[in-house]
Formats: C-alpha cells, structure tokens, sequence
C-alpha cells in the first residue's frame, strides 16, 4: 500500500500549474478532460516531484466551499512537505523562482527547514539534511 495522491483546491488550474512546474520544478504528469460527480466539465490535473513519489491533484474550486478552503488545506498548520537532498542549492532556486518564504532557514534535529506559503497561501516546509 502506499499514497498514491493528495488533493490540492486550487483557484485556476493553468495558474497551479504554472507555480508547480515552473517554480517547485514539478512535473505535469496528467492534464485530462474530466467530469464532476453531475457531469460538468473539469479537468484531471496531476503534478509529481522530480524523481516520483506521492503526486498532487490539483483540484480547482467548484463553489463558495471549496473556494474557501484553497489556501487553508490544514487550517493554517504545515500540511506539506518538501524533502529535498541539498537544502541551500533548492533554497536558492525556489528563492529564484519567487517562492515566497514566510520563515527563514534553520536547523532542527531532523535537518535543515524553511517555511514557504504557495500561491493560495498553503504552508509547505522545505526540508533537507541537517548541515
């Protein structure tokens, strides 16, 4: 068994994949026609790491619930988690790319960390090896 995906509520979906291939490095591995549970149209967004793992769907809101919840995906805490092999070179790049980190790096027991916020506001740690 493992985590296939997990969803993000996005607010534009080409907006989300612009952030995620463009600025986290991404890749867009699935853009697909779709429908919703009463047959409107979507669309099957799916972003994955560079070298695999556990990939996002990115879901765009479908109403003011969903809407709501863009940006506050764990009501405010870290829900997500980039581990990255060599922190200050991927530091450097997201800071390149516009990543906005709202705290600075430092150490911790388990490694080096970052805070960054995507673009709906969604609080991601960028972790890496302790130093």
């Amino acid at each position: 068994m493992r985590l296939d995906k997990v969803t993000i509520v996005v607010d534009d979906y080409d907006r989300a994949i612009g952030f995620f291939t463009r600025a986290l490095g991404f890749e867009l591995t699935e853009d697909s026609p779709s429908l919703t549970n009463d047959g409107r149209p979507k669309r099957w967004v799916v972003v994955t790491p560079p070298g695999g793992g556990t990939s996002l769907l990115l879901a765009q809101a479908d109403g003011e619930r969903q809407a709501a919840s863009a940006g506050n995906q764990a009501g405010g805490r870290v829900a997500f988690f980039l581990d990255v092999d060599d922190f200050n070179p991927a530091y450097q790049r997201l800071v390149s790319a516009g990543v906005t980190f709202t705290k600075p790096p430092r150490t911790e027991p388990y490694g080096r960390i970052a805070v960054f916020t995507d673009p709906w506001g969604n609080p991601w740690d960028l972790i890496g090896p302790a130093e």
